[in-house]
């Protein structure tokens, strides 16, 4: 028998893999940030002691094992050497599969029950230009859900998943073939002729991109110490999951369109923190599903964390839409400031009645935005012109103890005629060197401020 048939019949012992080579010294990223940082909401507190982090047993799985045939050459194909080493530690009852220092040429990656992929300090994941590498999986496009080529790092309906390390993820060998936009010339006419999920096979009527890193259905799930480059599309997407935690992670280096840093969609307990998002778009954008394939799915995003974080990016901060049809609640962001070149806006919140949605109970506290190119503050119910029959909610927006140099203008809000925004409140916070002081308010009731200055001056609602 060879070494992998003795360890699928468990004679020998998982551990015994390289164990001396890394036994002791696995964990080479950042330790994993614990507590809830001086969090001043409660309810932001339990959620994160809710949010379960998923552990491993202390077994390692060396990749560059010759069990495995991991080669960190920046040639060898090693698609089926990491395949081989997740499916062995999952089999044995899970552990780490560690990647050493090296670059690391690759398909998708495709993650399994109580399995943390691990990537050493000098480790690089290089996805490569071969399609064939990224089999078709359920996905969700821009709040569609379909069968698109696998994202980089995916996962369907697993438990106890961790992508972790000091290493790099970098997309850019998959531009050959990770391209193409027309979502609405590809999926919404499938969408409307009633076609199922797992018929709507993108490569039949086009080209859509794939997300980086997409769990998909899955619960415990962590996301640690790694950095993103060159992704195509979204960068990080959990979807439809069930306790997420993202925790000093780096995303950016892309130059590339819809370039979002971290967009959960249709999650419930996500903790986002100690990171530093770049992006070529929005930085944090909350979804949950487009129009009519969103309201067959009907699941909201709710009970999100997002603290300790750095933005950059050319849109916005935390973003909810607008993709929001399955709707948005209990959202909660606390530390947050701005670096390098700034973003457009700290708080954007988006969607139409084409949409609907909700974006209910947003809490933010102790946000800096300095520099900004708009409005500190901005929220539209006419998103990109779109109309229908469903009136989205915006209601109970707090945000307090925050501050906003240099920017344009703190507030610009957009309700519609019969369907206001309801229920905005700020307190505590102080915005100086503002280009222009008047709030400009749409359609917006309920306003109230407490303790508000603007350029030195009390501001009244």
């Amino acid at each position: 028998m060879t070494r992998r048939q003795l360890l699928r019949a468990g004679l020998v012992a998982a551990g015994g893999l390289a164990a001396g080579r890394f036994l002791g010294r696995w964990w080479e990223g950042p330790a994993l940030a614990r507590g809830n940082g001086g969090l001043p909401w409660k309810e932001a507190q339990q959620i994160v002691a809710d949010t379960v982090v998923p552990s491993f047993p202390d077994v390692i799985f060396d990749a560059t094992d010759p069990v495995y045939g991991a080669v960190g050459d920046g040639t060898t194909d090693n698609t089926d050497a990491f395949r081989a080493a997740i499916e062995d530690c999952s089999g044995q009852g899970g552990g780490h599969v560690v990647v050493p220092a090296g670059v690391y040429s690759t398909g998708a990656i495709h993650l399994l029950d109580n399995v943390d992929f691990h990537l050493e300090q000098g480790a690089v994941l290089a996805f490569n230009g071969n399609a064939d590498n990224f089999p078709l999986v359920l996905t969700r496009y821009e709040g569609i859900e379909c069968m698109n080529h696998s994202p980089m790092i995916y996962a369907y309906g697993q438990t106890n998943i961790a992508m972790t390390g000091n290493g790099i993820l970098d997309a850019s060998g998959t531009r050959s073939w990770n391209v193409g936009s027309d979502r609405a010339g590809i999926l919404e006419p499938l969408v409307a002729r009633g076609v199922p999920p797992e018929e709507r096979i993108v490569p039949k009527y086009g080209h859509l991109r794939s997300t980086f890193v997409e769990p998909y259905n899955c619960s415990n799930v962590l996301i640690q110490g790694i950095t993103l480059r060159e992704s195509q599309f979204w960068q990080l997407h959990p979807t439809l999951c069930n306790g997420v935690t993202v925790d000093c992670v780096t995303t950016g280096g892309t130059f590339n369109p819809n370039g979002d840093g971290c967009n959960p969609e249709s999650c419930d307990h996500v903790v986002i923190r100690d990171s530093t998002i770049g992006a070529n778009d929005d930085c944090i954008a909350i979804k949950s599903g487009r129009d009519d394939d969103g309201r067959r799915v009907d699941t909201p995003s709710q009970n999100i964390v997002i603290f300790n974080c750095r933005f950059q990016g050319p849109i916005g901060g935390v973003t909810c839409g607008s993709e929001m049809t399955g709707g948005i609640r209990n959202v909660y962001a606390y530390n947050i400031e701005t670096l390098g070149s700034s973003i457009l806006w700290m708080l954007f919140v988006k969607s139409n009645t084409r949409r609907g949605g909700y974006a209910r109970n947003l809490n933010l506290d102790t946000i800096r935005g300095d520099n900004l190119r708009g409005p500190w503050g901005f929220a539209q119910m006419d998103y990109a012109g779109q109309t229908g029959d469903y009136l989205p909610i915006f209601e109970d927006w707090y945000i307090s103890n925050s501050t906003g140099d240099r920017d344009p203008r703190v507030f610009q809000f957009r309700g519609l005629p019969k369907d206001s925004i309801r229920g905005f409140n700020v307190s505590q916070s102080a915005f100086t060197n503002i280009a222009d002081p008047i709030d400009q308010y749409d359609y917006v009731e309920d306003i109230n401020f407490d303790n508000v200055t603007i350029n030195g001056k009390q501001v009244w609602r």
